[in-house]
């Protein structure tokens, strides 16, 4: 029975590590005390104090000492840039460089308005408080703090742009190319890539009647490629003359890549990433 108890504590960390990074630590520390301490509360409330330690944790400790490793927590409740939802603040999943806050900042600065509101920057994954190298699965980057993901420019039911998602996770709701075929999917499973397209399974579409908008999401692309720091910026190729990409000047241009077929499909996201 010990043998089990320490197996199953050990699946958990291996878990919380891997998804949230300091989730493992944080439950090894709360556990050892209990156990240190022959404590006999019942496992709800062992559950229940590491979910209060946890959550006092990441907005306390981890924000202070990923600044000395020089990332910082990207913002949550800012009027113009925020997470997709709560859950990548939860999972310490919204963590990039100092310099990729600063270049957020300047991009939302910039991005135009509409006439019915304001547009924003909604991130997805960007990276982990700690650590250069620590994998963000399932990215194959995102491990060093200058690569995030951002959501594209989406109308709501009511045809305005706004911050809204077709997705839950932000992941895995596809901008359908024009003509119903996205040339690059065949050619990369046909590759071998089985992966290419699993994201799908991921997204949960909670609403088919948002839908992306060209114009703004531009808007958004151009403003990142228009920062001196970034690097490149990854998107599906059917959406380079779907948002007029190729229209934009050729110093713009050349830092729009092709992700590859190792990856996963990204006509659902925008990533891009600094110097």
């Amino acid at each position: 029975m010990k043998v089990l108890k320490a197996l199953v504590h050990i699946v958990i960390v291996a878990l919380l590590t891997l998804v949230t990074q300091v989730g493992g630590l944080i439950w090894i520390v709360v556990f050892g005390f209990f156990k240190f301490r022959n404590s006999t509360w019942s496992r709800k409330k062992k559950l229940g104090s590491f979910l209060v330690v946890y959550g006092i944790t990441i907005f306390t400790i981890v924000p202070i000492t990923a600044r000395l490793g020089g990332r910082t927590m990207l913002p949550v409740f800012h009027q113009h840039i925020q997470p997709h939802n709560l859950g990548y603040v939860l999972l310490c999943r919204n963590y990039g460089s100092v310099e990729l806050h600063e270049t957020l900042e300047s991009i939302a600065l910039n991005l135009p308005q509409s006439v019915d509101g304001e547009i924003s920057i909604t991130y997805l994954d960007a990276g982990f408080p700690f650590i250069d190298g620590f994998p963000l699965l399932p990215h194959l980057s995102h491990d060093d703090g200058r690569k995030i993901d951002v959501a594209f420019i989406y109308n709501n039911e009511n045809t305005i742009p706004d911050d809204s998602n077709p997705s839950l996770t932000g992941y895995g709701v596809y901008v359908t190319p024009k003509n119903g075929v996205n040339p690059t999917v065949t050619q990369c499973e046909d590759a071998g890539h089985w992966q290419y397209g699993y994201s799908k399974y991921f997204g949960f579409e909670t609403n088919s009647s948002i839908t992306v908008n060209p114009e703004f999401t531009k808007y958004l692309i151009e403003e990142i490629l228009s920062e001196s720091n970034t690097q490149k910026l990854f998107i599906e190729p059917h959406l380079i003359p779907r948002f007029e990409l190729n229209q934009l000047s050729q110093s713009k241009r050349s830092k729009i890549r092709f992700h590859g077929c190792h990856a996963v499909r990204h006509d659902d996201h925008i990533h891009f990433q600094i110097y």
